[in-house]
């Protein structure tokens, strides 16, 4: 089979991708590792070592605080999401019927549906229920806002695998529930990975839910703490550059060790959806 060739203009394209997301990373860098008393460019990398942003907004952020409460919030929703997911997707892409084509297009419109125009009446709903300050209530709110994503992904992924498999698990004697979680469920490693660190990510660097629903100061995620560094006299940028960079490193490790299915979930998931 012939290599594709690739012509300079996009070769120019790839490049400019890059550029377009290392800059805000150097520039991140940068800012991150000057002294408050350093007033040059800050496309200038500085010529000294300094840790002391780090030390100041992990002290004053309470970022172990924020580092604990985003691991919870985060690491239940992503599991609910997988559950909840996985186990929606497979009659949803098995058995094609009007209510199941029907509840598909309503999770996929959903998809539509910014946050933000329901804020008001969900925070109602969220207060009534006593869920402001929670875990839970936070957790439930992320799971709504990137199940549809998941499902999604899940419904494409099931649909490429044969259903041949089914038939020959039920002449076997298998359940339903069994074939799911005997047969389908380890195919489903890469759209899975895809699912962990799509919504993984959304709602590690959740803000909005976090900031309107999590106003304990002990109930704060990183990003909700980070911004207190930003006020109407002040803010301190380097602080929050450094907060950044410790905020953004567990889900880069988490993204390096998963990538290799990162893009066979991805682009698997989308094949018949």
């Amino acid at each position: 089979m012939a290599t594709p060739k690739i012509n300079k203009w996009q070769i120019a394209l790839m490049a400019l991708i890059g550029v377009v997301h290392i800059v805000p990373l150097y520039l991140l860098v940068s800012t991150a590792f000057k002294k408050e008393s350093d007033l040059s460019s800050k496309w200038v990398l500085p010529g000294y070592f300094n840790l002391d942003n780090f030390k100041n907004a992990w002290q004053y952020a309470n970022l172990d605080r924020a580092f604990i409460n985003n691991i919870i919030i985060t690491f239940f929703a992503v599991l609910l999401i997988l559950v909840v997911g996985s186990l929606a997707s497979y009659p949803l892409s098995r058995f094609q019927t009007r209510l199941n084509k029907f509840v598909y297009i309503l999770f996929i419109s959903a998809l539509i549906v910014p946050p933000l125009t329901v804020l008001v009446p969900l925070y109602q709903f969220i207060v009534d229920l006593n869920g402001l300050n929670t875990y839970w209530g936070v957790i439930l709110l992320n799971v709504t806002f990137n199940l549809p994503m998941t499902i999604f992904l899940y419904t494409g992924f099931i649909s490429t695998i044969p259903k041949e498999l089914d038939e020959a698990g039920m002449i076997d004697g298998t359940s339903r529930v069994g074939l799911f979680f005997k047969i389908i469920l380890p195919l489903l490693q890469p759209v899975t990975v895809t699912a962990i660190i799509l919504s993984g990510v959304s709602i590690w660097n959740d803000y909005q839910f976090s900031l309107f629903f999590l106003q304990s100061s002990s109930m704060h995620t990183l990003t909700v703490a980070l911004s207190a560094f930003f006020s109407q006299f002040t803010s301190n940028l380097s602080w929050v550059a450094a907060g950044s960079l410790m905020s953004m490193l567990p889900l880069t490790l988490l993204y390096l060790f998963l990538q290799r299915f990162f893009i066979a979930g991805l682009s698997a998931g989308a094949v018949k959806s």
